[in-house]
């Protein structure tokens, strides 16, 4: 196309082609400072864990799954730093996760059985049944590359 040919185009559409590049290089600029915020803040909460964790006497279990969190949390980003693609299955692990320290809380202040404990224990299941249907799609049918829609 030539420049005689670009005047021709109507007006919506050089606006348009003027446009787009700078909303492209936004969102870019808004990835990238959202990542590093949330990647800031996931070592920052590690970290504060952690050191609570050193002033008491003991760690507990529920303190080392929120660490193992925080370190799914780090992978996430560092995952989408790398392939620009949010994987679902460590959300779910998260899920998993956060749903177990839970359950350990909930035990280690009744001391007992309770329906609380086995709708949590579902739930368990549910989000591991969700991981299986997630990793049998993604090995079916593999993300190829993304379309480029003009």
């Amino acid at each position: 196309m030539t420049d005689n040919n670009k005047t021709e185009l109507p007006i919506d559409k050089r606006i348009e082609a003027m446009v787009n590049p700078l909303g492209n290089a936004c969102v870019t600029i808004f990835h990238l400072i959202a990542l590093f915020a949330i990647g800031a803040a996931t070592v920052w909460s590690g970290v504060t864990t952690f050191l609570n964790i050193m002033g008491k006497s003991h760690a507990g279990v529920e303190d080392l799954l929120l660490l193992f969190i925080y370190l799914e949390i780090g992978a996430m980003v560092g995952i989408y730093f790398k392939t620009n693609h949010m994987p679902v299955r460590f959300l779910i692990y998260v899920a998993i996760t956060a749903v177990t320290r839970l359950i350990i809380d909930l035990v280690n202040v009744d001391h007992s059985a309770s329906t609380q404990i086995l709708v949590l224990g579902g739930t368990i299941l549910l989000l591991a049944i969700a991981n299986a249907v997630v990793r049998y799609a993604s090995h079916k049918f593999p993300a190829g590359g993304v379309e480029k829609h003009d």
